[in-house]
């Protein structure tokens, strides 16, 4: 509780602690669902005062209010202005020292604590539920509830906890985050109010101080280091990829006369934290970091933040853009994008783990986030859209308010495109289909007769490139989507039917096209066609790995897997005969990934699947026919008399000579010798 007298309400709470006069748009209304004892949901955007609508409540209620939050320096920041403040408040991490931690154990003990922040990985451990159990807690206030999401962005597995936690304590919880799209939000309500219909708040997503702005990559980082050169003397972050990036761009800002430092996950704790506190407490520091920055970050100041690689989705986008001019102030985003971005991403959604629904439905956020890139008007308005918020003018803060884009009817083409992808089973991705258009003959398209479609050379009025430009306009529009389960073939949404039918046009961006070149050859471990294929055997291979607790390279190493997606094989036999697949392997993990490639269960008797791939198979194949033609007799009237897969496979391995040999080997009597040994003696026979 603050020092002095305590206020006897949220606005006298609300001016005293906080030095606020009034509330936010949004935030009186949850306050006073909270404290009216609802559960409560809150979505509300970044910078929009969430904290506050639980910080307040936690004032006003008698006992303790649990705060579940994600990130340690999220937690140390808000402990820190709480405690600036006069608040009583605690967090439990394990980034505390000794000293802190029994600090915070001694306030509860005592009944000073307010506020307790706990990382939901604590809830894993069997006393925190008995720990809070003993002391008054009134509210669990759940930040950052997104991550509750299984298949999100920030899935927290440990928030799957929390409704456990609710039950026990029994008390109101109220969930707080700044993107959830209508899916995630009803995956919150399933996952923390376990289907019950909490109070919810839908606050405008929309954040008119910050400038959107996305270009296509050349050069990359000279584009970032120009736009960090407009803004010197700026708190920025840049978002990157991967680890090794983070570090050489920011060593490449240091060069260009910035302060910079890089932040991953790989990095040492201390590592971190010492980053955290520089770019809290330094003005004009840029951090070039990974997602694993950021979250939580209660920099108001930050004026910039730029993403040198496509983000993972338009939830993630909106999230990390959401960084930027917390207080209010004008900020700016940059975001690059290229063919290399949409690959990787998509790759990342292909090898996951999710069902293939979640794929799929991931695949569609990617192309969300792409039609946001690939936008022909206002971005902040498609933007918004996308969360259900409509904006009734273009904004006249984003790039395409600035410049609008060249336009034109590109109807015929996609309607082209379609064609070529409807004509061909909708079972192949854009590489194929582009050589389609363009008239090209390879060994794949003369196979499949694809010289002899309509749609062969219909579209030889554009380049690769453009080609390559107007399909990812396509799935920028959702028209076309990969198909997990095709291992990235382009099949048609509905959006695409009256296209197609010719009841609607489409228009496209002519810069795009103009701009499309042909980039530097990128050395890829397939072919564009094979690549969506080879990720699935990735995926499949890590699930096998993780369940057995061995690296993945022990399952199979890559050039085996490559191997898998560039032949296809369609059985076990050829699929024995892939590289790296010997008999151990071929028993334990051969039908698994078969059934990857070829889409279907396969089945196969132990014996036979052991000579999988070997001379033995055929001739097996060939006298378990044979004595299936013979059980009753040369004239189909003899009494049944059959043998076994384990006796039928005595004679593939051993290939007896003669109807002696033929009884020792297989153990068989007269009368089964009566009935197979001549026709078996000829086949083996044939064989050599």
């Amino acid at each position: 509780m603050p020092d002095g007298a305590a206020p006897s309400s949220a606005e006298d709470f609300l001016a005293s602690v906080f030095g606020f006069q009034a509330f936010r748009p949004g935030q009186e209304e949850i306050v006073r669902a909270i404290l009216d004892g609802r559960d409560t949901l809150a979505i509300m955007p970044t910078g929009g005062g969430k904290s506050l609508c639980f910080q307040l409540p936690a004032l006003c209620l008698p006992g303790l209010t649990v705060v579940i939050s994600p990130l340690i320096a999220l937690m140390r920041d808000q402990v820190r202005a709480l405690r600036e403040n006069g608040v009583a408040a605690g967090a439990l991490t394990s980034g505390n020292t000794e000293e802190e931690t029994e600090a915070v154990f001694e306030a509860l003990s005592k009944g000073e604590l307010k506020l307790l922040y706990m990382a939901p990985e604590r809830l894993a451990t069997g006393g925190a539920t008995a720990l809070l159990r003993r002391h008054q807690v009134s509210l669990i206030a759940v930040d950052e509830a997104h991550c509750v999401s299984q298949w999100g962005h920030d899935f927290r597995p440990d928030y799957l906890r929390i409704g456990e936690l609710k039950r026990a304590l029994g008390v109101p919880l109220a969930a707080f985050t700044a993107t959830a799209d209508e899916e995630t939000r009803a995956e919150i309500v399933e996952r923390l109010f376990e289907g019950r219909t909490p109070a919810s708040f839908l606050r405008g997503f929309d954040r008119p101080n910050i400038h959107l702005a996305f270009a296509p990559k050349d050069q990359p980082r000279r584009q970032i280091l120009n736009f960090a050169a407009a803004r010197k003397g700026q708190s920025g972050i840049v978002y990157c990829a991967s680890r090794a990036k983070t570090e050489s761009l920011s060593q490449a800002l240091n060069e260009a006369g910035h302060s910079a430092c890089f932040y991953h996950g790989g990095m040492e704790a201390e590592d971190r934290r010492i980053v955290e506190a520089r770019f809290q407490q330094e003005d004009g520091l840029i951090v070039v970091a990974t997602v694993a920055f950021g979250m939580g970050v209660d920099k108001p100041d930050i004026r910039w933040v730029a993403h040198a690689d496509l983000p993972k989705s338009i939830e993630a986008y909106y999230q990390e853009i959401g960084r930027a001019g917390r207080d209010g102030a004008a900020a700016e985003t940059y975001t690059l994008y290229g063919p290399e971005d949409i690959r990787l991403r998509r790759t990342q959604i292909d090898e996951g783990l999710a069902p293939f629904d979640r794929k799929a439905a991931d695949h569609g956020r990617l192309n969300a986030l792409l039609g946001l890139a690939e936008a022909i008007s206002c971005r902040r308005q498609q933007l918004l859209g996308y969360f259900g918020e409509k904006l009734p003018e273009p904004c006249g803060n984003c790039d395409l308010c600035d410049t609008p884009p060249e336009l034109f009817d590109a109807t015929d083409p996609v309607r082209k495109a379609l064609s070529a992808a409807l004509r061909t089973e909708e079972s192949y991705g854009a590489g194929h289909l582009i050589e389609i258009l363009l008239g090209h003959t390879n060994d794949k398209i003369r196979a499949r007769g694809h010289d002899r479609l309509p749609t062969f050379g219909v579209g030889k009025e554009l380049t690769r490139p453009q080609w390559q430009a107007v399909f990812r306009q396509m799935m920028g529009l959702d028209l076309v989507r990969p198909d997990a389960e095709r291992h990235g073939a382009l099949v048609m949404t509905k959006r695409a039917h009256p296209v197609l039918r010719g009841e609607e046009t489409v228009t496209l961006r002519r810069d795009a096209l103009r701009k499309a070149r042909q980039g530097p050859v990128v050395k890829a471990l397939v072919s564009e066609e094979d690549a969506p294929l080879l990720s699935a055997l990735k995926a499949k291979r890590r699930a096998i790995a993780e369940a057995a607790g061995l690296p993945a390279y022990m399952v199979f190493n890559d050039r085996t897997l490559i191997e898998m997606a560039e032949t296809r094989p369609q059985n076990l036999d050829e699929f024995a005969r892939i590289g790296g697949v010997g008999a151990r392997k071929l028993e334990s993990y051969g039908t698994a990934f078969l059934e990857v490639i070829v889409g279907e269960t396969v089945s196969m008797h132990p014996h036979r699947r052991k000579l999988a791939g070997s001379g033995a198979a055929d001739l097996f194949d060939q006298l378990n026919e044979a004595q299936q033609r013979l059980q009753r007799g040369p004239d189909g009237t003899g009494r049944p008399m059959s043998l076994t897969s384990s006796e039928v496979r005595r004679i593939a391995e051993h290939r007896p000579r003669d109807r002696v040999e033929l009884a020792r080997i297989a153990k068989l009597n007269e009368a089964k010798l009566d009935r197979f040994a001549e026709e078996f003696l000829t086949i083996l026979a044939s064989f050599g």
